[in-house]
């Protein structure tokens, strides 16, 4: 983008700039067992993670609960507080603004024991940090009560093509005991959102309206540009395509039993071995949702205990009751 065009075309760049040089250390926690495994007939690609195993020999969800919280700044606070935030602390000197956007973006999560927020920080995570796809609309910032969850897709993330079209990713995670009833209830909330025809009455109608005011790439010039594709009287609003990307988390008997070891490799060969079970179930909620055309970046992360994670979680935030 120059000074003296500030609607010039989107580039990658300009997405991969919103993102920034954060430190990819999500190898820390997980080991990536696949990527980008295709399914014939279907335009899905499958990534698959499981919790990395320490020189001990264990595995700890409860550092990865850890991790996660790390990112709830980023992930709750928009880019224009955040940069407040530290211009005000680069300017006093210390970290008193930043304490207090923590704090803030703490008391968005919700203490529920069912809550998916978990999933959805996990989501955002990875699809920034692995699949290099920004989020540009900061929905935890609308939440009228941390007890009630936001309406619509658990994240919205873009890029662009050479061409100049916007892909728009509506994110979904679902983190349930059984690896099946996951990949179901995702893709069955997915489904509204990439295959409705467009209108006021489109599930994805709300979140469009919002992104039309709020789309962020944390740059005035670049927000400018971006909600051009929002805005119903632009040409624009023609170019883009609805994609996806998906996280489920479920349990996996190939961890060992609390307390137990295994060895380095264990898990992601196990992991490798099961993930054609997993694909297959994919690739049948895909056929009997109708969903073999969209594009999907479809997440997978097998856990000793999906209910555990969740726990660990809320205890990593101070919410847990």
């Amino acid at each position: 983008m120059t000074d003296n065009n500030p609607l010039a075309p989107l580039s990658l760049a300009d997405f991969k700039q919103a993102i920034g040089s954060k430190p990819n250390t999500l190898e820390i926690h997980l080991d990536l067992v696949e990527r980008d495994v295709e399914i014939a007939g279907c335009k899905v690609r499958i990534h698959c993670h499981c919790l990395k195993v320490d020189a001990d020999g264990r595995v700890s969800a409860a550092r990865l609960a850890e991790f996660i919280r790390s990112a709830v700044i980023d992930y709750a606070i928009p880019h224009e507080s955040r940069q407040r935030a530290k211009e005000r602390d680069d300017r006093e000197g210390g970290f008193a603004a930043t304490i207090e956007l923590y704090h803030r973006a703490l008391g968005m999560f919700t203490d529920l024991k069912t809550s998916g927020e978990g999933g959805e920080l996990l989501l955002y995570l990875l699809a920034e940090r692995f699949l290099g796809l920004p989020q540009i609309l900061c929905k935890m910032s609308l939440k009228t009560s941390a007890q009630v969850h936001y309406h619509g897709a658990d994240g919205v993330y873009a890029n662009v093509d050479e061409d100049g079209v916007l892909n728009l990713y509506w994110g979904e995670s679902k983190i349930h005991s059984d690896p099946t009833k996951a990949i179901r209830e995702c893709l069955k909330s997915l489904k509204p959102f990439l295959d409705e025809e467009d209108g006021e009455a489109a599930h994805r109608e709300r979140d469009l309206v919002l992104l039309s005011e709020r789309a962020d790439l944390g740059n005035p010039e670049l927000n400018s540009s971006l909600r051009r594709f929002f805005d119903q009287t632009d040409p624009l609003v023609k170019r883009k395509r609805y994609r996806a990307v998906a996280l489920v988390g479920f349990d996996s008997a190939d961890y060992p039993a609390a307390g137990g070891k295994c060895g380095a490799n264990d898990i992601v060969d196990a992991s490798r071995e099961a993930l054609n079970t997993w694909s297959k179930s994919v690739e049948n909620r895909l056929t009997i949702e109708k969903l073999t055309d969209c594009q999907i970046e479809f997440l997978c992360l097998p856990l000793p205990d999906a209910e555990a994670f969740r726990r660990a979680v809320l205890a990593s935030l101070g919410l847990a009751k």
